[in-house]
């Protein structure tokens, strides 16, 4: 049986959008052990500009109108019927409750992995369109999907809250590193902290970070933070930056992908993730497997993970003193190079532990897709 995924986007992982990432290294992995794997992209053009994968990709321009379905995109599916299971990736997406009424219809299954968009913080924000948008349509997407895929502890909790059932499963997805990591004692002359995402400021915790290292700086004066990412609210972040005498040691560096992220990423002592929300962050779990501890917040559904490892410190509230904290602690590690070597170890141990695409891919296979 041939496994579809269906996502807005190419599946590009050099773009800062976590979805298209987890789904290029899933249908991958899936792949690369023995499955038939397929990528639909609905996008904005049909211009193929990403690299060589090892699955089929297919890409569908979507219509103006977000609820219509492309006429390629359903003849396709109604001619995969009895043939694939769909999983579709993303939520409150008006397409994919249209998708999922035709596939109802036509008796075909599908798995839906929402990929955090029903944790608890998440539906608090546009309450009232979400709650009227639900009732009318993701409701009824839920309703019908065969299984619904949620990737960290939050998201089963918000969705227990607005949608009781007995069909969604908890299962993180995989990641590999295949740079070689070699650990050593840092280079920089003082720490540097670096975060790497989308620059939404309330989402991703970008003012706390800032509050926090703010405070850190005047006690380590030549400590740097580096952010790495793009977003509408990147203009936002140069404005609060602007004229505060800790603004030299923060660097925005805009999207950088490849090589050059890695570059930086293996430069940076300690990321740093202070998330007010999220599914199952892809950047925390990469940073973790080239050795860099982290400090997150519960809300990144990984906190639990690094504290029982060891690979990092977590703060279960938003505070800009608890992290602040937090950075001084571990500095206080980062000084004593065998304890600092100690927990980039544990980090990357958490990552070849927890986050192995073959066991996973099996769960796949049982819990979801059979």
């Amino acid at each position: 049986m041939e496994i579809i995924h269906i996502v807005l986007g190419k599946a590009n992982p050099e773009r800062m959008n976590g979805v298209n990432k987890v789904v290029h290294q899933l249908a991958s992995k899936q792949t690369e052990f023995g499955e038939t794997v397929s990528v639909w992209g609905i996008t904005n053009d049909l211009v193929v500009n990403y690299g060589d994968r090892n699955y089929k990709t297919e890409l569908f321009l979507k219509e103006s109108n977000p609820f219509v379905i492309p006429k390629r995109l359903k003849e396709s599916i109604l001619n995969k019927k009895n043939k694939a299971v769909f999983h579709f990736h993303g939520g409150w997406i008006p397409i994919f409750y249209t998708l999922s009424q035709l596939l109802h219809k036509n008796n075909i299954s599908f798995v839906y992995t929402p990929h955090g968009a029903y944790n608890t913080i998440a539906m608090q924000r546009s309450t009232w369109r979400k709650r009227i948008y639900f009732s009318l349509f993701e409701k009824k997407l839920l309703e019908n999907s065969t299984k619904i895929h949620c990737i960290g502890k939050s998201e089963v909790m918000g969705l227990r809250r607005i949608f009781k059932n007995k069909k969604s499963i908890l299962l993180p997805y995989g990641y590999e590193n295949t740079t070689p990591i070699v650990l050593e004692k840092s280079i920089n002359p003082e720490i540097i902290f670096g975060f790497i995402g989308r620059l939404d400021i309330y989402t991703k915790g970008l003012d706390t970070l800032l509050e926090a290292f703010q405070k850190f700086q005047k006690k380590v004066p030549d400590s740097k933070l580096w952010i790495i990412g793009e977003g509408p609210e990147k203009m936002i972040l140069e404005q609060q930056l602007k004229g505060k005498m800790y603004s030299a040691n923060v660097t925005l560096f805009g999207s950088k992908f490849g090589t050059e992220k890695k570059e930086l990423l293996q430069k940076m002592d300690v990321f740093v993730h202070p998330s007010r929300n999220e599914g199952l962050p892809l950047s925390v779990i990469e940073a973790a497997s080239f050795g860099k501890p982290c400090i997150v917040t519960a809300a990144t559904n990984i906190g639990q993970l690094i504290t029982t490892c060891q690979a990092g410190i977590t703060i279960y509230n938003q505070s800009s003193k608890l992290l602040e904290n937090a950075m001084c602690d571990i500095y206080s590690c980062w000084k004593n190079s065998d304890s600092f070597l100690q927990m980039q170890n544990s980090a990357i141990k958490m990552i070849e532990k927890n986050y192995d695409w073959k066991q996973l891919i099996s769960r796949f296979n049982i819990e979801l897709y059979r």
